[in-house]
């Protein structure tokens, strides 16, 4: 199948020319008829798939001939990447066309966006938070909206915006199409689908399969070795562009630093980051300034990198659909990719849940010279309080206030058999909690 056999309009035929499109991928094979027909989708689909332009495309389509100046058509993703890159493939695929998109996020000054919403756009791409800042302010007019977007549904439940999303749909035309794209499909997704959707078309690419062009390798590893062995991972592969996955934003913000004091082109993605320099960062992913990104399965929704050659876990996601989302990443364009997890003791559940989702056992690897026997740090000594000699009577003895004469110690309180009693010094106390030390193995790495 070729994109002329679905018949755009010349302006949107030449943009995809221009964009050096030819064969549409199978979600935009099956979604684009639908969706040009007028009929709500429900779209299954795992990120790297192509369906961006599956919704792309037929919205240019509708909008470029009919009236401008007002918000015609929402597109409601997740995070401020995701909406870039929307809005980035809105402005390719459409600049033959005069339709305008424009998008809407937090993190960033409000007016720029208020004063673009005046002088007028068809397109919105936004993320809730801040859809409902300008709702509530009336600086944002969709009262002619004909078309609705829900990308990344399963995504936004997760980060918790399935209350907001259920406000801005009370607010919008009750007449219009709605089209629903999901990794995954879970019970409230598919609730919010049927209270959303007037009997819609499913479209559901590969049951979300991994890509057959990456290999897969577990690392069993100890939690404090996983930096050292990241390390070599890096020092023994060739490694073109590297993305790090990580469980949390703060563990992201310490690989990189860790990465780039030793001397790596690394940058790290997460939610502590400013808007600017979040674009900052996957700007220099994709331009090559970085080498590495190391980034929290939130932040990575937007990546969209075609040149990824290793997708490194060095947390293993929480679900087997994760897993198979983040090594989407690589693999890419008819390319090969590597996809490494670093795995502990208590992540064996996980791991038997991605090899039920993926039919087969991952193999596990070792490196030959990597210590593997160095032992956790144990607690720093040096703050530990030794245990203090009883005092007797004499300068500065207390007695007690009741019970005895005076200067006479009272009675000691009947021992009660039911309470353990409280010790009266802290034996120990911790060490401080301490960050990466380069060139270090016994770090603590959580």
């Amino acid at each position: 199948m070729d994109f002329k056999d679905f018949q755009f309009h010349h302006q949107v035929a030449a943009g995809i020319e221009a964009a050096g499109y030819a064969t549409p991928t199978p979600i935009q094979e099956q979604a684009i008829p639908s969706v040009m027909e007028g009929r709500d989708v429900m779209g299954l689909a795992q990120t790297g798939t192509g369906k961006t332009a599956a919704f792309a495309l037929p919205i240019l389509n509708r909008l470029v001939d009919g009236p401008r100046g007002h918000v015609r058509a929402l597109i409601i993703a997740p995070t401020r990447e995701l909406a870039e890159q929307i809005h980035e493939s809105i402005a390719q695929l459409g600049k033959k066309t005069s339709v305008r998109s424009l998008t809407i996020y937090g993190g960033v000054n409000v007016n720029p966006q208020i004063q673009k919403l005046k002088h007028g756009v068809e397109i919105v791409v936004a993320c809730p938070g801040r859809l409902l800042d300008h709702m509530s302010q009336k600086t944002i007019d969709l009262s002619r909206l004909d078309l609705l977007v829900l990308d990344e549904a399963d995504q936004m439940f997760d980060m918790g915006f399935l209350p907001d999303i259920r406000r801005i749909l009370k607010q919008l035309p009750a007449k219009r199409q709605t089209l629903l794209f999901s990794a995954t499909m879970p019970p409230d997704i598919r609730t919010l689908a049927n209270e959303t959707l007037t009997n819609p078309v499913t479209v559901q690419v590969s049951n979300l399969a991994p890509p057959v062009t990456v290999s897969h390798a577990l690392y069993p590893v100890g939690q404090h070795l996983k930096t050292p062995l990241l390390l070599k991972l890096l020092e023994q592969t060739d490694t073109e562009s590297v993305l790090v996955f990580t469980k949390t934003k703060h563990r992201a913000k310490r690989v990189g630093e860790q990465l780039e004091k030793l001397g790596y082109k690394a940058v790290s993605l997460q939610g502590n980051l400013s808007q600017n320099r979040r674009q900052a960062a996957l700007n220099g992913f994709r331009d090559g300034t970085y080498q590495i990104l190391v980034a929290t399965d939130i932040a990575a929704r937007g990546i969209d990198v075609s040149q990824i050659s290793h997708v490194i876990n060095y947390d293993i996601p929480d679900t087997p659909e994760a897993y198979v989302h983040r090594i989407g990443r690589t693999g890419r364009a008819a390319k090969t990719g590597d996809a490494f997890t670093m795995v502990t003791s208590e992540d064996n559940s996980m791991v038997l849940a991605i090899e039920k989702k993926l039919g087969g056992r991952l193999e596990r690897k070792t490196l030959a010279d990597f210590d593997y026997t160095v032992a956790a740090p144990k607690k720093d000594l040096e703050f530990v309080r030794a245990p203090r000699e009883p005092r007797g009577p004499g300068k500065g003895h207390k007695t007690a206030k009741s019970g005895g004469a005076a200067g006479k110690p009272a009675k000691p309180a009947a021992a009660n058999p039911h309470q353990s009693p409280k010790p009266r010094i802290a034996e120990t106390r911790s060490a401080p909690k301490t960050g990466f030390r380069p060139g270090r193995t016994g770090n603590r790495s959580s």
